[in-house]
């Protein structure tokens, strides 16, 4: 099997609020996407988060990588800040919006989207790799 890569970003402001976005299919998650070619996975983070948020970030340090190993996926996880932009909804996100840790976990209801955003949010486990079945 060939594996798929994306890349994702947890998004901080000020207050250590989390961005998130609200997937049409999947729910509420952290943005990313997949890595086209040609692009590194920082590229990749910036791009989604911009397409799927409105709002340009600079990425600042890695995080770690997660693996869906029955989905043939493998996710590299960033931690970034807004520089410019606006919130904004697109085809890929009915809802986005800054949100408090615990109201950003709950929003999830994906068990392991919320692991990843734990994992990315608590910087004494990076980096980190993470295993789903």
């Amino acid at each position: 099997m060939n594996y798929i890569m994306t890349s994702a970003c947890l998004v901080l402001d000020n207050y250590n609020h989390v961005l998130l976005k609200k997937d049409p299919k999947r729910g509420w998650e952290l943005p990313g996407g997949y890595v086209e070619p040609g692009e590194t996975f920082e590229e990749t983070a910036v791009r989604e988060v911009k397409e799927e948020t409105g709002v340009d970030i600079e990425v600042e340090r890695f995080c770690g990588v997660s693996q869906e190993i029955s989905k043939g996926l493998c996710h590299i996880w960033w931690v970034g800040k807004v520089v410019s932009g606006a919130l904004t909804t697109s085809t890929e996100s009915l809802e986005v919006g800054f949100f408090e840790i615990s109201e950003a976990l709950a929003l999830m209801t994906n068990e392991d989207f919320q692991t990843e955003l734990t994992f990315c949010y608590d910087q004494t486990k990076h980096p980190f790799t993470l295993y789903f079945r």
